[in-house]
């Protein structure tokens, strides 16, 4: 089941893309699992992916095409991850994509290749080039919510998000769909996430707009802890709108910047909503630590704690194991006593005690909810972070027990 409601809006075409999903029976009939999207030739990409030492054959060649000339075509599978498939995973991936580029009468290394699904069985190439075949007979211009049921593994809805909006005078669309339910602890990337924009923004600036908006939304969640084979994340500037973006630094690539941030932490977010067996949405805030990498330090300590999650699941009020995930965070000179931990709006932990003004009461009203924010305060320095994260429950062993059945 998902926490809260999936988005709601508008879905806005992006000018130079087009899309097509069907079904090649990669492991389940009938049912959405491959997805090939069309870029127009102005259209640049750029991309961040897992740093998995397992990383996917598909992840390897996406990578080593990004580098040889402009992508013009994704190719994303499901229901096989092709990943743990050594040299023949990797031909796999090359033969898909040699098939949809001599469709498309581009250059093989102008397809990008994308998988999620089970690691370590074959990659069904026969039913993926008859995919192929099929979808390239369909693309439209606004195929996007078959795209984002396409790319769907145990998620239980598709995550997408759009947003049009005026920069300067110009109009800007943006639009993004994910996919991620399990195996969330992305590093450089989500499981699968691929975002567009009609802007006109070179490959150097688009690069280093997605690097930041990727660490301040995709790098800040987890389900298990467990970084993904083939996590990847696709930002695709098309040329074909109004805007032209040259600077980090001007007023409007800061308004930019703004909605792609948004657009990416919504994606980022959903993936959370609709962890596997969720039925709480977590935010742990962790503030005045002197360094980032500290405050991540206590709050993936918090957010990845078996314990600290199945009493998130069980409503249970347990803030001792809060305040034991803290303790054990890696920070040899925290000041204990200096810490204050708040459960939603009730302080419970305060000069290394339970807080004297907490009851019980009000910490099984907080847990109770959907929505819960844990903040811990460190009282050591200015620096911030937030990460977001699910609880653990019965039906996420019971999702990754059958996974395979």
């Amino acid at each position: 089941m998902a926490v809260g409601e999936a988005f709601q809006g508008q879905i806005h075409p992006v000018a130079g893309v087009r899309l097509a999903t069907v079904a090649s029976h990669i492991r389940y009939a009938d049912r959405l699992d491959l997805v090939l999207v069309e870029l127009a030739e102005s259209a640049e990409t750029v991309g961040v992916f897992t740093r998995n030492r397992f990383c996917a054959p598909p992840v390897e060649l996406a990578r080593a095409h990004l580098t040889a000339t402009t992508a013009r075509y994704f190719v994303i599978n499901t229901g096989n991850a092709n990943a743990g498939t050594g040299a023949a995973g990797r031909q796999a991936a090359e033969t898909c994509c040699a098939a949809l580029a001599e469709l498309a009468g581009v250059p093989v290394a102008a397809v990008l290749p994308f998988s999620t699904g089970v690691i370590g069985e074959t990659l069904p190439v026969t039913k993926v080039i008859n995919g192929i075949n099929a979808a390239f007979a369909v693309f439209s211009e606004d195929g996007w919510a078959q795209a984002a049921r396409g790319i769907m593994t145990t998620d239980t809805r598709p995550k997408l998000v759009s947003e049009r909006l005026t920069i300067g005078g110009k109009s800007v669309t943006l639009s993004g769909f994910a996919k991620g339910a399990g195996m969330i602890k992305p590093n450089m990337a989500t499981m699968l996430s691929f975002v567009f924009t009609d802007a006109r923004i070179e490959r150097s600036l688009l690069q280093q707009m997605l690097n930041r908006v990727v660490n301040r939304s995709f790098n800040r969640i987890t389900v298990d802890g467990d970084t993904s084979t083939n996590d990847s994340c696709m930002l695709t500037a098309t040329g074909c709108g109004e805007l032209t973006l040259s600077s980090l630094d001007s007023t409007e690539a800061i308004a930019f910047m703004q909605a792609l941030d948004r657009l990416c932490r919504m994606l980022a977010i959903a993936i959370i909503q609709d962890a596997e067996g969720a039925t709480k949405f977590i935010t742990i805030d962790v503030n005045s630590g002197r360094s980032s990498e500290e405050c991540l330090h206590v709050a993936y300590a918090i957010a990845e704690s078996p314990l600290v999650k199945t009493a998130f699941f069980a409503s249970d009020p347990n803030w001792g194991r809060i305040l034991a995930a803290i303790g054990r965070a890696g920070i040899d000179d925290l000041n204990i006593e200096a810490i204050a931990v708040y459960l939603g709006e009730h302080q419970i932990v305060a000069n290394g005690a339970r807080y004297s003004g907490y009851t019980e009461a009000q910490g099984k009203a907080v847990m109770a909810q959907e929505a819960i924010t844990v903040r811990v305060e460190l009282a050591r320095g200015d620096c911030n972070e937030t990460v977001w994260t699910s609880d653990l429950s019965h039906d996420y062993v019971r999702i990754n027990a059958e996974y395979r059945s």
